[in-house]
């Protein structure tokens, strides 16, 4: 909702500040569809040039994000550090019973709780993988540390893609508007002959291509870059409290230690209050009970 706003907003602001300076839009329209389709269709062209097709796909889906925001909201990290605590609890008091949980969590008693979790394959794929790491003794706090971060790391910069395919595009769109520009002064050249009032209303059509360049650079594209790289980031910090939950596991910290390093490694606006979390692990433990 918030970036429709902003839309919104940028139209009214720039369409409204020029029409109250005396502008007249029938110049601009009457040269927009030309101009966006030199300016749209190049810029098109060169993202589909510069991505393969698994990164166009990405980009095109991640556009939501700038309406939809991020994905994690403050109930799923309270969810996810519930989850832990039952996952490191069944693994110290039942290390063979955890392995039917970590092996298949779709039929898992424990994971089934948390649906919207269940369905993000890669933060399955993160907790199963590193606790199956330490039933095979490979638990050296420090080395899964590292390789956690890593993967981290990669996942985040695959992520990324979309953003920086965006502003990419986002960068050439001036340069963009200035071929249509000088398109439009060559067509202008070419009727040099007519009146000065056809000649301005030529030159000003021809205009429109810098201003479109300029302003879908700055105005749309960019912003929406911009939005798309804080909400991925955000949603980073998801996995990030896995990794520190599960360190601190590997460290044989106490079970309630564990999810409190992660609770205080959670974002201030995402992390749940040590009362609501410590209601929460009642009902947890009241329910395995």
């Amino acid at each position: 909702m918030i970036g429709i706003v902003g839309i919104l907003l940028i139209f009214v602001m720039v369409f409204g500040g020029y029409i109250a300076a005396g502008g007249k839009l029938g110049i601009i329209l009457k040269s927009l569809p030309f101009e966006f389709m030199m300016i749209g269709g190049a810029a098109a062209g060169a993202f589909v040039i510069s991505n393969d097709m698994s990164g166009i796909k990405h980009t095109l889906k991640d556009i939501g994000k700038v309406f939809k925001g991020p994905k994690w909201k403050p109930e799923d990290y309270k969810d996810l550090l519930c989850l832990l605590f039952e996952l490191i609890r069944l693994a110290r008091q039942n290390p063979v019973g955890l392995e039917e949980h970590i092996e298949a969590p779709e039929n898992s008693s424990i994971f089934t709780k948390y649906p919207k979790i269940l369905a993000d394959k890669e933060a399955i794929s993160l907790i199963c993988d590193t606790l199956r790491s330490a039933s095979m003794n490979y638990d050296d706090p420090h080395q899964v540390e590292e390789v956690l971060e890593k993967r981290l790391e990669a996942n985040l910069h695959h992520a990324l893609h979309s953003s920086h395919a965006m502003a990419a595009i986002g960068d050439g769109l001036p340069a963009l508007g200035i071929v249509a520009a000088v398109l439009g002064v060559i067509k202008t050249m070419a009727s040099i002959d007519q009146p000065p009032e056809i000649l301005g209303k030529m030159i000003g059509g021809a205009l429109v291509g810098t201003f479109l360049g300029v302003f879908l650079a700055y105005g749309i594209v960019g912003p929406f870059a911009g939005k798309m790289k804080d909400v991925i980031e955000e949603d980073g910090h998801f996995y990030q409290l896995i990794r520190e939950v599960l360190v601190a596991n590997l460290h044989n910290h106490a079970t309630n230690i564990c999810i409190e390093v992660g609770r205080q490694n959670t974002p201030g606006h995402y992390r749940p209050s040590f009362s609501d979390l410590e209601e929460a692990l009642k009902e947890v433990k009241s329910e395995a009970a």
